[in-house]
């Protein structure tokens, strides 16, 4: 609580202290009740003199005023000193500000201006800071009060009417206002989070698709610049009896290969400034063996739900993007199958070919639907696919579920099915199934 707050404070308290003395010493109680008492006539009767004949004639002003001047400003005490703890508890600051304005009001027929402006700033806080059904029950006595005092017909005076049915109109006012200030604010940060964890999620988002990509091209562009300028080199000092002008022409490719190589250093350097963490970098995912066998048992310990693999033809090396896209469109497809037909069987299927690698991911899952079909991911998938030269169609299986179904360029026949590094493929041309369950998991 700062030093205005607290002399703001202690000038309301001085004022419900002065208030409470001045009417203090004009009321006195009467049958319950109490009434002016007019200034000059200690009777507190008007126009006549005191009659001395009535032995039960009540006391007069005089009498009474030093206990009400005693009475009044206690009153006027309990209905603004809680205001100290508004700051800390104001539920407990509004119902002691309450429980004494009701008392002053029910008890004593009077109120100050200070305690019902303390009711209001407690009613404001309590709603603002505290549970919003507390805040809105604390303010319900003052509107009962006000209809009991004009249905009984309190000879109290206009002023505490007055002041009761403020209290009564306003008192709610105050806690519902704080209670929509709070959720404004509430609301407002509930705004500013889901906006910073969109933010978040899409600077991570930029991050990931960038060192995809750097990967990409370090893994596979950059290695056939790498060739060409290693074959043209090669090629230049190889072969004898050459003419200048070809060992100058293969000089320019192998100088232009090394120059893009330089130029995609640099455009690597720019995608990976933004991906710190990752720190190491390794090759990129094929069709080995026990890279494939991975990826499957990741999707079984995902679903839990079988998945198996089947080998047609003869497994050969296949070019590294070409491998690379058949990775990662098996891939996609076994996420679209956890996310959309959850609990599914799923087979992926690889049939070798001499032209072309044939590559079909089955569920049994419901069938395609709109969402699934039009997705992001199985437009991704087209589009890797497209890149190598391949094309890519989706649809329902016979039998229920999805199929993608996709065909990729392959080697000729005459070409050398050389190993990768750690072996591609290997099987009959009948089909297998691998994994760590040949059959199920």
């Amino acid at each position: 609580m700062t030093v205005a707050v607290g002399m703001l404070l202690g000038l309301l308290v001085l004022f419900a202290l002065a208030e409470s003395i001045t009417v203090g010493s004009d009321t006195q109680p009467v049958m319950g009740h109490t009434v002016s008492v007019p200034v000059g006539d200690p009777a507190g009767r008007t126009g006549s003199l005191p009659s001395t004949d009535a032995p039960d004639a009540p006391p007069t002003g005089a009498a009474v005023a030093p206990l009400n001047i005693m009475i009044f400003p206690l009153l006027a005490l309990a209905t603004t000193l809680p205001l100290l703890l508004l700051w800390t508890q104001p539920l407990a600051a509004a119902v002691l500000i309450c429980a004494a304005s009701v008392l002053s009001i029910a008890g004593f027929h009077t109120l100050t201006v200070a305690g019902m402006i303390a009711q209001l700033m407690a009613a404001y806080r309590c709603g603002r800071h505290g549970p919003p059904t507390p805040a809105v029950l604390v303010t319900v006595p003052f509107p009962v009060l006000a209809v009991a005092l004009e249905l009984a017909g309190a000879t109290g005076g206009d002023q505490v009417r007055v002041l009761t049915l403020l209290a009564a109109c306003l008192a709610p006012a105050a806690a519902l206002a704080g209670i929509a200030r709070r959720a404004r604010g509430k609301a407002m940060a509930d705004t500013a989070a889901r906006q910073v964890v969109a933010d978040s999620l899409l600077e991570h988002t930029a991050r990931g698709e960038r060192a995809r990509i750097a990967r990409e091209l370090h893994d596979v562009v950059a290695h056939h610049i790498s060739m060409v300028a290693v074959q043209a080199e090669t090629a230049r000092l190889a072969v004898p009896g050459m003419p200048a002008a070809g060992a100058e022409r293969l000089l320019a490719i192998g100088d232009t290969a090394r120059a893009a190589l330089t130029e995609m250093r640099r455009l690597l350097g720019v995608l990976r400034e933004d991906a710190q963490a990752e720190a190491t970098w390794r090759p990129q995912p094929g069709l080995r063996l026990h890279e494939l066998n991975e990826l499957l048992d990741e999707s079984r310990e995902a679903s839990g739900a079988w998945t198996r693999l089947i080998l047609r033809g003869t497994p050969v090396e296949l070019d590294p993007g070409v491998e690379l896209a058949a990775y990662r469109i098996i891939q996609e497809a076994l996420t679209n199958v956890r996310r959309h037909a959850p609990g599914a069987a799923v087979d992926v299927e690889l049939h070798y070919t001499d032209d072309a690698l044939r590559l079909a991911v089955r569920d049994n899952g419901p069938g395609p639907s709109g969402e699934g079909v039009a997705g992001h991911g199985l437009a991704g998938m087209r589009e890797r696919a497209a890149a190598v030269g391949g094309d890519l169609r989706t649809g329902p299986a016979h039998g229920g579920g999805l199929l993608v179904e996709a065909r990729l360029p392959g080697k000729d026949a005459d070409a050398p099915a050389t190993g990768n590094a750690g072996g591609p493929l290997t099987g009959d041309a009948g089909a297998s199934m691998t994994g760590k369950d040949a059959s199920a998991s």
